[in-house]
C-alpha cells in the first residue's frame, strides 16, 4: 500500500512538473503575429523588434512570421490603444519601454496605461551615455553644463519623444545643475547621430551600441556614463555621479505586453517562447554586441515590476520638473 501511494504521489508530482514547464502547450499560433512598436522605422523599439524577428527566424523558433507594426502617434498612446483594441487577440503582442510608463503620467490624451495590458516578459535593460562631437570643446559633462549655463537654450540635444529615457535624463541633468538647453525630438537614432556629426545639435544620450563605431573612429566623444558604475566597454568614461552631479539614474527596460483578455495558455506560450530565445546563441551574441543586460522576468513577476516603474517614473518626472497629469 505504501509503495502504491508513493507511486501515485510521484506520478502526481511528475504531472505537475510537466504541466508547469509546458504552460503554453494548449496554444499555438496559426497565422502571422503582429509585433506592435511605438517608434518609427529606425527608432529604438523598431530596431529591437526587427532584431527579435531576425533571431527568431535564424533559430527557427516559430512556425509563423513575426510582423512589425509601427503605431507612432503620441509616444506610446497609439500603440497602447491599438493593443487594448485587440482585446482577446492571441496573435498580437507589443514591445513596451519606459516611454509606455511615462507617457500616461504626463499626457491628458492617454486613455490607457501598461496596467490595461497583459504582462508577458521583461527581456533587457539598456544603459545610456552622454556623447558630443569629437571636435567640440566639451571634454566632460561639467564642460557641457558650464557652456549651457553661459548661453541658456542655445545648445541642443537630439532624442526621441519627450518622455523617452534620453529626454528625461537630459532634464534630470539640467534640474540637478541649473543648466538649460533645447531638446529636438528626432525619432530615428541614425538621424540623431547624423545631426550631431553635422553640428546641428551638440549632445545626444544614446545607448553605447548605437555610437560605438563613431567613438572608435574618433568622430564622437563620450563625456559621461549615465549609470551607477562605469561600463565595462567604456572603462575610461566616468559616471555622471563621479563628475559631481547627483541625480536619479534610469535605464530603459524593454519587454513584451499583450492585449487584455488573452488566456493563460497564450501567456504561457510567450513565456516559453522568450525563455527559449534567451538560451540561443543568437541572443547571447545580441547581448554582447549591444552591451545590454539580460534581465528576464516572467508574466507573474513583470506585473509588480511595472507597478514599481510607475512609482519610480512619477518620481523621476517630478524631479525633472515635468507636470504630472495622473
Amino acid at each position: 500500500m505504501k509503495a502504491k501511494n508513493f507511486s501515485l504521489a510521484l506520478l502526481a508530482l511528475t504531472g505537475s512538473l510537466i504541466s508547469g514547464s509546458a504552460s503554453g502547450q494548449g496554444y499555438k499560433p496559426n497565422r502571422p503575429i503582429e509585433v506592435v512598436v511605438h517608434s518609427a522605422l529606425g527608432g529604438g523599439s523598431d530596431v529591437f523588434a526587427r532584431a527579435i524577428v531576425e533571431m527568431t527566424e535564424r533559430e527557427k523558433l516559430l512556425s509563423q512570421r513575426l510582423v512589425v507594426v509601427n503605431k507612432t502617434a503620441g509616444a506610446g498612446i497609439e500603440a497602447m490603444a491599438y493593443l487594448v483594441g485587440k482585446k482577446g487577440d492571441d496573435h498580437t503582442i507589443g514591445i513596451f519601454t519606459n516611454t509606455w510608463v511615462a507617457t500616461p503620467l504626463t499626457s491628458k490624451d492617454s486613455q490607457y496605461t501598461v496596467k490595461d495590458l497583459t504582462p508577458l516578459v521583461r527581456l533587457i535593460l539598456e544603459p545610456t551615455i552622454a556623447v558630443v562631437n569629437a571636435n567640440s570643446p566639451y571634454m566632460n559633462m561639467n564642460d557641457f553644463v558650464e557652456a549651457a549655463k553661459k548661453n541658456p537654450g542655445s545648445l541642443k540635444q537630439a532624442g526621441g519623444s519627450v518622455t523617452a529615457i534620453e529626454s528625461l535624463t537630459g532634464l534630470l541633468i539640467q534640474r540637478a545643475t541649473g543648466a538649460k538647453w533645447s531638446f529636438i525630438s528626432t525619432p530615428a537614432v541614425k538621424d540623431r547621430i547624423a545631426n550631431i556629426l553635422a553640428g546641428n545639435v551638440q549632445i545626444i544620450i544614446p545607448q553605447p551600441q548605437d555610437v560605438n563605431e563613431y567613438i572608435i573612429a574618433g568622430k564622437l566623444r563620450p563625456i559621461a556614463a549615465l549609470t551607477e558604475k562605469r561600463l565595462a566597454a567604456l572603462p575610461d568614461v566616468p559616471t555622471i555621479k563621479e563628475q559631481g552631479i547627483s541625480m536619479s539614474i534610469i535605464a530603459n527596460a524593454r519587454g513584451f505586453l499583450a492585449p487584455p483578455g488573452i488566456s493563460k495558455e497564450v501567456v504561457g506560450f510567450w513565456e516559453d517562447f522568450f525563455a527559449g530565445l534567451i538560451r540561443t546563441a543568437s541572443w547571447k551574441k545580441y547581448l554582447e554586441e549591444n552591451q545590454v543586460e539580460n534581465v528576464f522576468l516572467n508574466s507573474r513577476d513583470l506585473a509588480p515590476f511595472l507597478d514599481e516603474q510607475i512609482t519610480l517614473m512619477r518620481s523621476v518626472l517630478q524631479e525633472a520638473g515635468v507636470k504630472i497629469e495622473r
